[in-house]
């Protein structure tokens, strides 16, 4: 199983999984960036939305936003991250969205390869 696990990195595209933790009472003002800006600039930076979610259950569901996106690559990820932060729409839109305080107090990052029976490649 290891070398098809290998195989699948091989092609290149990686899965990102982000845990957003949202500071108190922040989650909507959080949800709102995201639709209303964010998943429209990852695209534009080769960052491919795949799925968005919150838990249904407390007290994960008052503050956790998880979503899922992919890259080419691990190295490309990396340059699309970076490429993301120095976006100037970007930039506008996270100040924007903080005026009235920080919105995400911690955020995970889990990059994943797809196993040979995943229905997603």
């Amino acid at each position: 199983m290891g070398e098809q696990k290998g195989e699948a990195a091989a092609k290149g595209r990686v899965y990102e999984m982000r845990t957003y933790y949202a500071n108190e009472g922040k989650l909507n003002d959080l949800l709102a960036r995201f639709r209303n800006h964010t998943l429209k600039i990852f695209e534009k930076h080769g960052m491919k939305n795949v799925w968005y979610g919150v838990p249904q259950d407390a007290p994960a569901s008052a503050n956790t936003l998880v979503y899922l996106i992919t890259h080419e690559s691990r190295e490309q990820a990396k340059k699309n991250w970076d490429a993301f932060r120095a976006d100037p729409e970007w930039q506008k839109a996270s100040k924007a969205s903080e005026v009235n305080g920080k919105l995400v107090q911690k955020v995970e990052s889990v990059f994943l390869d797809s196993t040979d029976f995943s229905p997603m490649k």
